[in-house]
């Protein structure tokens, strides 16, 4: 019932349904009429509620009809998601060997052909001497 009142309110602002014009039509005017913002409304969930959106609506079909009228006879798409062609995967061959040993080799420790990374937080020694003496000197202070 809310969204009827606020759309009803919509149309006395814009002075009832003569704030749009017709449907959209094929040549492109990008306007659209009172009950097809409605209708969007319903199957979209969006609420128009000011003239901003429905400018905003407005200008994203205006762009839409511009894409439109973009000429792509003639050109080929360079990758299809539809089923209407074949697309060719190029085979699945090793073509540089097994390097697994290999790259294994660079790490300081492996368990069962896994990297095994410290574990976090792990400062080294003198680290833990500069904080200890900066924590003294921070207490020392205050």
């Amino acid at each position: 019932m809310w969204a009827r009142v606020v759309r009803l309110g919509l149309r006395a602002r814009l002075g009832g349904c003569r704030g749009f014009t017709c449907k959209a039509d094929p040549q492109g005017s990008g306007q659209v009429t009172a009950e097809t913002i409605e209708h969007l409304e319903r199957l979209a969930l969006v609420d128009f509620g000011s003239r901003e959106a429905v400018a905003r609506l407005e200008k994203a079909i205006a762009f839409a009809d511009r894409l439109r009228g973009v000429d792509t006879d003639g050109v080929e798409p360079m990758e299809s998601v539809l089923e209407d062609r074949c697309l060719y995967l190029r085979s699945d061959d090793v073509t540089e060997g097994n390097c697994a040993e290999e790259l294994l080799q660079n790490s300081h420790r492996v368990v069962e052909e896994y990297f095994v990374a410290p574990p976090g937080m792990c400062y080294p020694e003198w680290l833990n001497i500069v904080t200890h003496e900066l924590m003294k000197v921070g207490t020392a202070k205050t």
